[in-house]
């Protein structure tokens, strides 16, 4: 039987880095209401036309297809045929997705209740665009892809490399040795011992004993023979990320929210896969506080509209306080001043012009709380204003924590490398 051979000429989907574009694609799959700058609650950044959009600028700037491809797909001056190519080529991307588990359909609601009106014979409802849903694999790698980006711009070699961290828990022996001494950890590097007591053994009959053959006494080990190895000692940590939702964290021409829960995302997964004895909880806090799973973390969005920082701190406290950790600690990313207050009757009371002095003393009350109960809070702070500065300066002095001032593009570098030096301290 005779069989033919043809070229075989790949596929424009096979050569797409389908992980380069779920990276490129994130913003969008982590939409936390930035396109909705009235705050109206609509979906529109999870329409199926947002998506195509979005992958069409993926791959015209976002370098997932060769350069020789790219012109390929092309063709000459946007023609008909390359408009079709392009538009089959992204229908066919929008599939594989589906197919891999990164995205479904949403199913639509609306247009099932317009159906069943329409079959009653009322005016149905105007026909809503196809919408997707986020699934959970796909938010689980971009956590992923976030972390090692992080890192990479660390200074690491690659992921789960650390050159200058110890990924084991307990007491890693890294460092040089020393001779023990009374309250030193009884790490013992058991050769360089043994070797001591031998050589302190050879003035007394060991050396002879060895010379005829004849079974050598028992080594005695006194106190002068230890030597123990020094090394990194890894403290069990108990987090809790405090994620301002309130709508300003997507005002001003700036998108905030998205990269903090990026950030959070990554931190979550930095914990899961290297330290998996430590804990991290998340609270949003806006007009309220509630907790959240951080399952849950890609799909939340802003909130309502004010910063109610005392009650998150409160939440957060009694979180930290069930845990029973080396290490208890609160990282909170923000960019506004308290603006809000849940009074003892459940009422909220709200001000948005400029520090309250009810507000800021609620707020540092709370603040003396956590220092009590022995948890450090770390504020991470996305905007400048000096009363501001000023306020999270004070909080950082009361609990003894820190304050970083930073931005959305840095965020992610303070955050984990504050995490990974609180995770070691030398020991002796």
């Amino acid at each position: 039987m005779k069989y033919r051979y043809g070229k075989f000429v790949p596929d424009l989907l096979d050569e797409l880095d389908m992980d380069e574009l779920m990276s490129k694609l994130s913003d969008l799959l982590l939409a936390s209401g930035f396109r909705d700058p009235y705050f109206s609650g609509t979906d529109d950044e999870r329409s199926m036309q947002a998506l195509y959009d979005a992958i069409l600028d993926a791959l015209l700037t976002g370098g997932v297809l060769p350069d020789e491809r790219l012109q390929q797909l092309l063709g000459e001056g946007g023609d008909e045929p390359s408009k079709q190519r392009v538009e089959e080529l992204i229908k066919q991307i929008i599939e594989r997705m589906q197919e891999s588990g990164y995205v479904t359909a949403a199913p639509d609601l609306q247009a099932d209740q317009a159906r069943r009106q329409q079959r009653q014979g009322e005016q149905g409802q105007p026909e809503r665009p196809a919408r997707f849903e986020v699934t959970d694999k796909a938010l689980d790698f971009l956590g992923f892809r976030a972390l090692r980006d992080l890192l990479g711009s660390l200074g690491k070699s690659s992921f789960g490399r650390h050159d200058t961290r110890d990924l084991a828990t307990g007491i890693e022996a890294s460092g040089a040795t020393k001779p023990y001494e009374f309250g030193d950890t009884l790490n013992l590097d058991a050769s360089a011992t043994l070797l001591n007591a031998i050589r302190r053994g050879l003035g007394r009959g060991l050396a002879p004993a060895m010379r005829t053959g004849a079974r050598p006494q028992e080594i005695d080990l006194e106190s002068e023979d230890l030597v123990i190895a020094q090394g990194e000692y890894q403290s069990s940590c108990a987090t809790v990320i405090m994620l301002d939702c309130s709508h300003s964290m997507i005002l001003y021409g700036e998108d905030r929210f998205t990269p903090a829960k990026r950030v959070a995302m990554a931190l979550s997964q930095l914990i899961r896969l290297q330290y998996p004895g430590d804990s991290l909880k998340l609270v949003l806090f806006h007009d309220s506080a509630e907790e959240v799973p951080i399952a849950q973390l890609g799909r939340v969005r802003v909130g309502p509209y004010y910063t109610n920082t005392r009650e998150g701190l409160r939440m957060a406290r009694r979180l930290l306080e069930r845990q029973r950790k080396d290490m208890r600690q609160i990282v909170m990313i923000t960019d506004g001043k308290p603006s809000a207050l849940t009074q003892p009757d459940g009422r909220i009371y709200r001000n948005a012009f400029g520090l309250d002095p009810l507000v800021v003393a609620e707020t540092l009350r709370e603040v003396a709380n956590c220092r009590k109960a022995g948890i450090m809070i770390n504020t991470f702070m996305l905007a400048r204003d000096p009363d501001l500065v000023a306020f999270v300066r004070r909080v950082a002095a009361m609990c003894r924590g820190k304050a970083y001032f930073t931005t959305p593009y840095t965020l992610g570098q303070y955050v984990l490398m504050d995490y990974l030096d609180k995770k070691t301290r030398t020991i002796h």
